[in-house]
């Protein structure tokens, strides 16, 4: 055995047994990714906005003997250009189950092309549903004849997005009004605090297509993308637009064999390349990801925060992750020095094997 051995070894021994030592009487309990909730409901409704109102269908957990529905965060989906609401019913239902309300409207306006002058109509997401879905919800929470009445947590927003849905949440979050993703005016509301983002890049046609500094503000982002996505076109500009997200904690969650429609009910013609993962494997894995990257962020899980950016990556073999989370403060008490063991031991593990990988 040589002596770099030995001493990766003792230094695993050593975190090992402070551990040992101090967690006594503690036994570990296994996390499990699954969801919170074994059952969602669904209702539709109607949310107003500036210009009228966007048809919306809302999905949340419902109470079992084991979990009871209490203070649910608020969950945008903000949908891809052309998709309608109805096409992410799975994923929708996914993400409920760990513990939100996710609202999923049509929002219906007319873009004009910059390049051409052709105006399209259609399903088109735009930054004013951030304020509008607040307000709605705000206002839902107070209403006696809502399903969902008393059960909202308005103080928490989190926004889930795909393609053209996930480039208006990255401008939401810069708190910027980018043209074509926002139509008047925006300010962003303080109750928004994370985003995840499938089959997104931030190129921006005034530059022409790079990529600009993404000033988040420390709010969390998750870019999720499909390594088969034919849309965005060179997989490159997503590695590019997670590199420009300026503050931690960041991932990038890379879905292989997943394309640009991994997160719809169906896969879609509209991307010339075909998956080779199994559609619903692709949707609940995109949701599971999603789902718990929001509760690390909106509900400071420390199990789903420690699956996100530790142990995650080797239990999905469908998935690799490129994360940086967020500075770690010195632990003061008990709960803080077990934590910084167990992921002191993780992380020695972790090189240990890419020391044995290496030799």
């Amino acid at each position: 055995m040589t002596l770099k051995a030995i001493q990766t070894q003792s230094s695993i021994a050593l975190v090992g047994a402070t551990c040992f030592v101090l967690g006594t009487g503690f036994p570990a309990v296994a996390f499990s990714p699954e969801p919170v909730f074994d059952q969602v409901d669904r209702f539709s409704t109607t949310i107003p906005t500036a210009t009228g109102v966007n048809e919306a269908d809302i999905y949340y957990p419902v109470s079992s003997p084991d979990t009871s529905v209490d203070s649910l965060p608020i969950v945008l989906l903000l949908q891809g250009a052309l998709v309608d609401k109805a096409d992410y019913s799975n994923f929708a239902s996914n993400v409920a189950q760990y513990g939100f309300a996710v609202i999923v409207p049509n929002h219906v306006r007319t873009l004009t092309d910059p390049t051409t002058g052709q105006t399209f109509t259609g399903f088109f997401a735009e930054q004013q549903q951030v304020s509008d879905v607040l307000a709605f919800a705000t206002a839902t929470n107070t209403n006696p004849t809502s399903p969902i009445a008393n059960l909202l947590d308005p103080d928490k927003l989190g926004l889930v997005g795909h393609s053209f849905g996930g480039a208006v949440g990255l401008s939401s979050i810069q708190d910027i009004c980018f043209p074509s993703l926002c139509t008047d005016q925006f300010s962003r509301p303080e109750e928004l605090m994370a985003g995840v983002f499938y089959g997104t890049t931030f190129r921006d046609p005034r530059l022409g297509g790079n990529i600009p500094p993404i000033k988040n503000d420390g709010i969390p982002v998750a870019l999720v993308a499909g390594d088969r996505d034919g849309v965005v076109g060179d997989f490159a500009a997503v590695e590019a637009t997670h590199e420009q997200i300026q503050d931690p904690p960041k991932a990038l969650i890379t879905i292989q064999g997943a394309n640009h429609y991994g997160i719809t009910n169906e896969d879609s013609p509209r991307d010339p390349v075909r998956p080779t993962l199994d559609q619903d494997v692709a949707t609940e894995a995109i949701a599971r990801w999603s789902g718990l990257f929001l509760r690390a962020s909106l509900l400071n899980d420390a199990d789903a925060l420690d699956y996100i950016y530790n142990t995650g990556d080797a239990l999905d073999e469908n998935v690799s992750v490129t994360s940086e989370a967020a500075t770690v403060p010195e632990p003061t008490s008990f709960p803080g020095i077990l934590a910084f063991c167990i992921i002191g031991v993780a992380w020695k593990l972790r090189r240990s094997k890419k020391n044995k990988l290496h030799l």
